[in-house]
């Protein structure tokens, strides 16, 4: 499969921007639309069309441990931060807590974000996962 010089250039540039505006997803959907999944689904996009444009091994360089390692990751964090009112508090399973001091950038921060993280980590491992078998047997 031949790419063009200005697809590949484009996409180097692309794959950066694509990962910070998915954090800005993942963040922004703490207080309005967005979230995890979004911000997770953006974040496959980038990695992807970084493959198209330069071939699937180039990609998975970039990543530190295969996506299907996320899974796991994203699912360990999502119930924790489910589990977390159960453990410390005695509160029903998946009640919000939330911190009283803001913090810059982040606002409150309470166990939402780390469901949100969870979340994020899954769709991205999910997506990859796929995305990479589909083209590898290709």
């Amino acid at each position: 499969m031949r790419t063009t010089i200005i697809l590949k250039t484009a996409s180097n540039y692309l794959l950066p921007v694509l990962l910070v505006f998915s954090i800005f997803i993942l963040l922004r959907g703490h207080y309005l639309p967005g979230g995890g999944f979004v911000g997770g689904l953006i974040a496959s996009i980038a990695f992807i069309l970084h493959s198209f444009a330069n071939g699937l091994n180039k990609t998975k360089e970039l990543l530190i441990m295969h996506p299907g390692f996320l899974l796991p990751l994203g699912l360990a964090i999502s119930f924790l931060s489910g589990l977390a009112p159960v453990a410390l508090f005695d509160l029903p399973f998946m009640t919000g807590l939330w911190s009283h001091d803001p913090i810059a950038i982040l606002g409150s921060v309470g166990s939402a974000l780390f469901f949100d993280i969870g979340v994020y980590l899954v769709v991205n491992g999910v997506t990859l996962t796929i995305i990479f078998t589909i083209s590898e047997s290709a």
